[in-house]
């Protein structure tokens, strides 16, 4: 049977169309990490006394050297996102089976449009709800963590009050990127091959059982890059950190104590206004590390799904 005429035309032209799109995201992520780079020069390349003197004047003449400053910002933003990310997993995950497999079809219906509305919520208003609403409300519950489970040094008191915490801080994100999990594993989740749920339960698996047997492993890897979604969201947050935790440079894992850490992108929405040049380089300089250490982490999560699906 003989092609269409215009057949071979439109396959060329919608090859070279992906392969378009697919250069063109790659030449976007060059080109952001070019200006990082160029931007951060004179802090990364230039004179060592003037770049030490800026670093001092944000620090209150506590740090002289980048990596004195950069650390404990790295560390905090890694402490916050992690602890995000762990708060907001398995609440994820349980939400994502109920509505893929329990919930009938018209609460499902209501639960996903309710999980991508929260999804598209700016940021900034995460921030005015956790800074006005939730930072007085839960102070009475971090006093009663403190006063039951002090002696875990993570939660050591005095709590402060009120509690612009690293805690507080990591409660706010979690609710912010539960729907991004979420979403994205109820849709892998409801990919399940119907076959493979039918076989499990002919075997007499129970329904928790076939969810184990089959659900959860079909998909191991969208779960996987939903969590490093989520958890880059959480380390580049910015408004959301900045209205709410009482910045410090410590490194600390104290999660109950105020002016304890800070993170990369709300220390450069802080400083960034009262910057001068260099001082807005060394500024860009933490959010190259910051761009970096997110780059590596997603390609660590992408080898390890590309792992579990070939095993």
């Amino acid at each position: 049977m003989l092609r269409p005429s215009g057949g071979a035309t439109a396959n060329r032209l919608f090859k070279g169309a992906a392969y378009g799109c697919g250069m063109l995201i790659l030449a976007v992520l060059a080109a952001v990490a070019a200006f990082l780079l160029i931007r951060a020069w004179p802090a990364i390349a230039g004179p060592r006394e003037a770049t030490d003197v800026v670093i001092a004047s944000f620090t209150g003449g506590r740090f002289t050297t980048f990596l004195q400053y950069v650390g404990p910002l790295l560390f905090g933003s890694v402490l916050v996102a992690a602890l995000a990310l762990a708060m907001a997993f398995f609440v994820a995950i349980g939400i994502a089976i109920f509505i893929s497999q329990y919930a009938p079809r018209r609460l499902a219906s209501g639960l996903n449009v309710v999980v991508d509305l929260l999804a598209a919520i700016p940021s900034v208003v995460y921030g005015l709800w956790g800074g006005l609403v939730l930072v007085p409300a839960i102070s009475p519950f971090w006093d009663w963590v403190c006063r039951h489970f002090g002696w875990i040094p993570i939660f050591a008191g005095p709590a402060s009050n009120p509690p612009r915490t690293v805690a507080s801080v990591a409660v706010v994100l979690a609710v912010m990127i539960l729907p991004i999990i979420t979403s994205m594993t109820r849709d892998v989740f409801m990919q399940t091959p119907r076959l493979h749920e039918e076989a499990a339960l002919a075997l007499g698996a129970t329904k928790w059982e076939m969810i184990k047997l089959a659900v959860l492993p079909f998909g191991r890897s969208g779960i996987i890059s939903a969590s490093m979604l989520g958890l880059g969201r959480a380390l580049g947050e910015t408004m959301a950190v900045l209205m709410i935790l009482s910045p410090g440079f410590n490194y600390s894992f104290n999660l109950l104590k105020a002016s304890q850490n800070q993170t990369i992108a709300a220390n450069i929405a802080a400083q960034y206004a009262e910057a001068n040049n260099l001082g807005v380089s060394v500024l860009i300089a933490t959010g190259l590390v910051l761009f970096v250490i997110t780059f590596l982490v997603n390609y660590l999560a992408r080898r390890l799904t590309d792992r579990k699906v070939t095993s």
